[in-house]
């Protein structure tokens, strides 16, 4: 028969190996599922701020999508800056598994990611959504995109539609020539060098610096998005002119400026492949539920 202080000796071995079990899958935090809490939970940064146009879409969509998952998986959104502080920080958020996703302008990790100048709205490109629609859903460029993004840690879910983009002015712009000297806010890459050509100065600021910057004239103007946005954002309380065109089409610069999803690649491989085709399915259907919803908005 075993010794009481043999049995003891037992009994704090085996609970020492528990203990370290614990807190090794305590470690992995939201990646690991447990019996007693079946739903994943992704919590999901979107570059839209808090209480605009965008971003009330995107959190009535996603909040119900627990439910449309059958409690499988449900996804927490957060406005612009509210964990990741600023774009490269996002970025790295969601590569670290900080955060499990984002919702960003794709146009923002030209310098990550140079070809995705290409995976949104470029100066003089495609100007209608489903234009873009076919690129991404008909011709490959989504895997394109998946194979980009994969060597960052990421998966690339799919494209979301918003607006065209305006720039917003204190000074008057009649011709290409009164952009020389102009200080502008674009968010850089192909977009940038087009209006530094013209002779502009170009500067990148998160949506929240803006009005800031142009209230006291540190920039003359600023392009961020379309006009629902813009209105919530206050631009129109510190400039005179929006540069629209050329007729018939809102912007020339950007005309289909588009969004995406995004999520960790290793949450994104944690999902069976039911929850991942309802993602990618969900992420389509919002897609279309953001653009009409801008458009409503901004009229």
């Amino acid at each position: 028969m075993m010794s009481l202080d043999k049995k003891r000796r037992t009994f704090l071995k085996t609970a020492a190996s528990a203990g370290a079990a614990l807190a090794a899958s305590s470690a992995f935090g939201p990646f690991i599922q447990t019996a007693a809490a079946k739903t994943i939970t992704w919590n999901v940064q979107s570059s839209w701020n808090a209480e605009t146009s965008g971003y009330t879409l995107f959190e009535e969509w996603w909040k119900g999508f627990k439910e449309k998952s059958d409690g499988a998986l449900e996804i927490k959104p957060f406005p612009a800056e509210s964990i990741a502080s600023h774009n490269d920080a996002l970025f790295k958020a969601v590569q670290k598994g900080i955060l499990q996703g984002m919702h960003p302008f794709t146009v923002y990790w030209a310098e990550k990611i140079p070809s995705s100048v290409f995976l949104s709205s470029y100066p003089a490109g495609p100007d209608q959504p489903a234009q873009w629609d076919v690129m991404f859903d008909g011709l490959g460029m989504t895997q394109i995109a998946r194979d980009i993004y994969a060597k960052h840690g990421l998966f690339y879910v799919g494209h979301i539609h918003h607006d065209a983009n305006i720039i917003h002015s204190k000074k008057p712009v009649t011709s290409l020539a009164d952009f020389k000297g102009l200080t502008l806010r674009v968010p850089g890459g192909m977009v940038a060098e087009v209006f530094q050509a013209f002779g502009a100065k170009t500067i990148s600021l998160s949506s929240s610096d803006i009005f800031p910057a142009l209230e006291k004239g540190t920039i003359d103007a600023a392009d961020y998005v379309g006009p629902a946005v813009n209105w919530d954002l206050g631009f129109a309380q510190v400039t005179k002119y929006i540069l629209f065109g050329p007729p018939s089409l809102m912007s020339v610069y950007q005309p289909v400026d588009l969004m995406d999803l995004t999520i960790n690649l290793e949450a994104w491989n944690r999902l069976d492949n039911k929850l991942q085709t309802l993602v990618e399915q969900e992420t389509r259907s919002y897609s279309y539920k953001h653009y009409i919803g801008i458009q409503k908005r901004n009229v």
